[in-house]
């Protein structure tokens, strides 16, 4: 039993921090009602216009907005009550997801609305994803934010398995607006959630939101290896082998046409088996391993997926990918919280954003051409290959990060002194 408890996930956070629970609640509430509307969205565009290029536009739409309110929102985490922050921006999303259940309600339901939402979606999400990742060190104790970390992606795993499933089932059956119906309602709870956190208001001399509030943010994060490295590892891994834009083509390689929806969840699959058994890396100190032996595990998965003709190989791959991907993100997570002063936490925060969000988007764009290239698997088995190597490549160049020991390193050390 011993043994098996020293695997489980490490509940310390959930025992010890109420608004830890609280936050935990409302993300799990949140993302069921957002994969309501992530599913709904992209196929009403498509029954208003049997066309492939306007669902794809939702990728257009969205991708600026999240870049500019990701690294405002990092600089407004600074400078405002973080607490405020997710509260209104949580409200503002409930308040879009009313306009897609009116919009759903009428004889005609009209397109523009939806891209605006897209959009609105897409920003809002920028500016509140820093305030919820940098209050993650105020609301837990140091020595269990890996296993705070582990709980969250645990939450998520969940979330992005059984809300797409759920999803699927409530819009076939019961339409667009009953999806968006239970949108907002899940929008309605998370706030009252949100309204029970308690306030987490700037620090001291903190100043307001500017251009040269964010400089300052990067060039702290340019004079810390440590940090570049986290970024630039995970921007490497996202960027050549993140192929999940050309898994119809792989299904259609593969003559399985009926796995494309298991290949789509086979990674969030790996990464809750990570997850679940996620206890020992509370006793691991040197979190920039778990990060390069995670990108690079993903790496080596992504590699077998083209590579192998069997699909259900190819599956096992892609979640063992996913795998790799949870462990990378929990060292990654853990340096991040464990060495960032908290005055800068929302700034960074911000790049953060753009180092998970703009890497895929990128990443689909990589995979598209190679694959018109030079065709579809040798896309995937290449990217992975090369992922690898860029991997090995940074280490080289940036080997304070495999060094990384929480235990020595002079940041870490100064945070845990100041939150102790």
């Amino acid at each position: 039993m011993k043994r098996i408890a020293a695997i489980l996930p490490d509940l310390s956070p959930w025992r010890s921090s109420r608004d830890f629970r609280l936050l935990w609640v409302q993300g799990l509430v949140t993302y069921f009602g957002s994969f309501m509307a992530l599913i709904a969205l992209p196929l009403q565009i498509k029954d208003l216009t049997d066309s492939p290029l306007a669902v794809g536009a939702m990728g257009a739409v969205e991708l600026v907005p999240l870049i500019v309110c990701g690294l405002y929102g990092g600089a407004l985490a600074d400078a405002v009550d973080r607490r405020k922050v997710i509260l209104l921006t949580e409200a503002a999303l409930g308040v879009l997801a009313l306009v897609l259940f009116v919009n759903a309600l009428l004889p005609q339901p009209l397109l523009w609305p939806l891209y605006l939402v897209a959009a609105g979606v897409s920003g809002l999400a920028g500016l509140q994803r820093p305030a919820l990742d940098s209050l993650l060190a105020r609301i837990v104790p140091h020595d269990q934010l890996t296993a705070a970390a582990a709980l969250n992606s645990l939450r998520w795993n969940v979330g992005a398995i059984a809300g797409p499933a759920l999803a699927g089932v409530v819009v076939a059956y019961a339409g667009h607006a009953s999806a968006y119906a239970v949108t907002v309602v899940g929008f309605a709870v998370s706030v009252a959630l949100c309204t029970r956190l308690s306030p987490a208001p700037a620090a001291h001399g903190a100043r307001k939101p500017s251009l040269r509030g964010l400089a300052e943010g990067a060039r702290y994060a340019w004079s810390r290896p440590v940090l570049l490295g986290t970024y630039a590892i995970d921007g490497a891994a996202m960027v050549f082998a993140f192929p999940n834009t050309i898994f119809p083509f792989l299904a259609d390689d593969l003559d399985a046409r009926w796995s494309l929806g298991l290949m789509y969840a086979a990674g969030a699959v790996g990464s809750l088996l990570l997850s679940l058994t996620s206890g020992w890396t509370s006793r691991v100190r040197r979190h920039g391993v778990l990060v390069v032996c995670g990108a690079a595990g993903w790496g080596l998965a992504i590699t077998a997926a083209g590579l192998l003709s069997n699909v259900w190989l190819v599956l096992v791959a892609l979640a063992l990918a996913g795998a790799g991907d949870m462990l990378s993100g929990l060292g990654r997570s853990t340096i991040w919280n464990q060495t960032i002063p908290d005055e800068l936490r929302g700034r960074l925060a911000g790049i953060e954003v753009l180092s998970y969000s703009v890497g895929p988007q990128l990443g689909q764009v990589r995979a598209g051409a190679a694959a018109g290239w030079t065709g579809t698997r040798s896309a995937i088995w290449s990217g992975g290959l090369v992922c690898v190597g860029a991997v090995g490549a940074l280490c080289a160049v940036l080997p304070s990060l495999l060094s990384y020991d929480s235990a020595t390193d002079e940041d870490a050390t100064r945070r845990r002194v100041a939150a102790a």
